[in-house]
């Protein structure tokens, strides 16, 4: 451990390696801003801190199992000739999860919560069902980072570092990601499509179609670029015209 830590080329691998964890973490923050911002204020800074820090020991439990997660690369069964993973099957159903959930999302903030004439009383959400919900989505998601992790340093320490770093950023970001989301229904509706296009993502590498998340990304911080012109453009005060004569 001392030797590894005398070597410049760890910090190079954990700062390179956290980067990594935190930018394949997006859709994850969005995602939990979104579940936790159901609840009631007082809940929902709770229902963020204690969903990540259990799904940090599940991150840490596929870390210490290496040897499983490597398995779960192997065939496990053959569909139509396409020859499915044990990895293959958690993001094909992750991926539909999403799918069906910022489906449903998206449904009521634009029609289900604002039809007239509704009488439909809205969905109670506990802090359970929230927490739940995080630390499931949360596996999903954490196959492809911790899968990335192996494949990038063989050392089991630099590993766990970056996914702690990568989490306690997470946490702090959340909160903030959240209550902007909150304040600005249009940017929830784009980061649900955004969701909505990270499951369509999962299911397509599911069955081996492997398309870069760097287009995802992309397209995703262009269209928050513009979004956030808008808000700009709607929150500044108008320009008042002084006559002359």
């Amino acid at each position: 451990m001392l030797e590894l830590l005398q070597q410049p080329q760890t910090y190079v691998s954990l700062a390179s390696l956290t980067l990594l964890e935190i930018v394949l973490g997006i859709d994850n923050i969005i995602f939990i801003s979104i579940l936790a911002g159901k609840l009631p204020q007082e809940q929902r800074n709770k229902a963020r801190i204690a969903g990540l820090v259990l799904a940090l020991a599940g991150r840490l439990g596929l870390l210490l199992s290496i040897a499983w997660l490597t398995k779960l690369t192997q065939p496990l069964l053959s569909l139509g000739g396409l020859a499915l993973s044990g990895k293959d099957l958690v993001l094909l159903g992750g991926g539909l999860f999403l799918i069906v959930k910022s489906a449903q999302e998206i449904y009521d903030k634009v029609e289900g919560e604002h039809r007239e004439g509704s009488t439909a009383t809205p969905k109670s959400v506990t802090m359970a069902s929230v927490i739940f919900q995080i630390i499931l989505i949360d596996m999903v998601f954490s196959l492809d980072s911790i899968i990335t992790a192996v494949g990038l340093v063989s050392q089991i320490p630099i590993m766990v570092t970056a996914v702690v770093i990568s989490l306690i950023i997470m946490i702090i970001a959340a909160g903030s990601i959240g209550d902007f989301i909150d304040r600005h229904p249009s940017v929830k509706v784009l980061a649900l499509s955004f969701l909505l296009m990270i499951g369509t993502l999962l299911v397509g590498e599911a069955f081996g179609a492997h398309i870069p998340k760097g287009y995802v990304y992309f397209s995703l911080a262009f269209s928050l670029f513009v979004e956030f012109i808008n808000i700009r453009a709607h929150t500044r005060p108008p320009v008042t015209k002084i006559e002359t004569q």
